[in-house]
């Protein structure tokens, strides 16, 4: 049972990995017929709706959280719902491949945060990680800079953006961390979702979803899946197999992203901004995601989750 167990572990990391993989481009797509806040609202409440039902079919007495949720889930909720909103607006100041390569720094602030008040203990590998992480951040920082020279205040605009969300999704995931002894994934993901999506409510350019085509009424139903189909499989995930190879997995989710930004690039669409990498920019970039996987492959945190 150990092998099977650990199977559907890595099979549900990889349905996630390949779900944010692809997740940046459609967002971007997204933006050409709605404002970032309202599709962060959309993506919220598909994924609020469906969980909510569920449990209202199938246990009823799981809803009391709603009416008294933890403090810390609260937080939680504001710091998943900044996050999205943070990488919806970097992906709308850059492309999607800039977006991905960028988010990687949270993986590495996440090992940093269980060092700092986890009581994690650094080991030298791990330090190695963050250093070749870091210079890979800065080397990729500095020539896409270079490439965007034209617009270098929305790209660093973007990037800020990004670093903010990174930086959320960290004290997301440690809250979650703690959360997840206590509660159900799926019910905490229910809250999760439904704080940002009542927050984000006054903001949103409801009068735009009236005209927008079909294709994007797709994407946003694809976008709405996403969110409820990739964190559940991570939260499955992280039950079937060892935390730091869902980890590990996931934090390869920019290769695919940037595959499938190059195939685009080759098809010469007009439908998205591809961006063609410098040499200068795909080596900060492959520093920075070995560099994230080898701070998160030689953690000494290397225990299965309780999720």
């Amino acid at each position: 049972m150990g092998v099977i167990s650990n199977n559907k572990g890595v099979f549900y990391a990889i349905i996630t990995a390949f779900l944010w993989g692809f997740l940046p481009i459609f967002l971007k797509v997204s933006l050409n017929e709605l404002d970032s806040i309202s599709i962060v609202w959309f993506r919220f409440t598909f994924a609020f709706t469906i969980l909510f039902l569920f449990f209202l079919i199938t246990d009823k007495k799981q809803l009391e959280i709603i009416k008294r949720p933890p403090l810390i889930l609260i937080i939680a909720a504001l710091a998943l719902g900044v996050n999205y909103l943070g990488f919806m607006q970097g992906i709308n100041y850059t492309t999607p491949s800039n977006a991905q390569i960028i988010m990687q720094t949270a993986p590495i602030l996440l090992a940093l945060v269980g060092v700092v008040f986890f009581k994690e203990r650094l080991n030298k590998k791990q330090i190695i990680g963050f250093a070749i992480a870091g210079i890979g951040l800065f080397l990729f920082y500095r020539n896409q800079l270079q490439a965007f020279i034209q617009d270098a205040d929305a790209f660093n605009t973007g990037f800020m953006w990004i670093e903010l969300g990174a930086v959320m999704w960290v004290l997301y995931a440690a809250l979650q961390k703690q959360l997840v002894q206590k509660h159900p994934a799926q019910l905490l993901n229910m809250v999760l979702y439904g704080i940002p999506a009542i927050l984000y409510t006054p903001f949103v350019n409801f009068e735009a979803f009236a005209t927008i085509s079909i294709t994007t009424w797709m994407i946003l139903v694809f976008l709405g899946l996403n969110t409820l189909v990739a964190y559940g499989c991570l939260a499955l995930a992280f039950k079937y197999t060892e935390a730091y190879k869902v980890s590990l997995i996931v934090t390869m989710n920019p290769i695919i992203t940037l595959l499938a930004m190059a195939a685009l690039a080759a098809l010469n669409v007009s439908w998205i901004q591809t961006n063609s990498l410098s040499i200068y920019s795909i080596l900060g970039a492959v520093l920075v995601i070995g560099g994230a996987i080898t701070a998160v492959y030689f953690s000494k945190k290397n225990k299965k989750s309780t999720n």
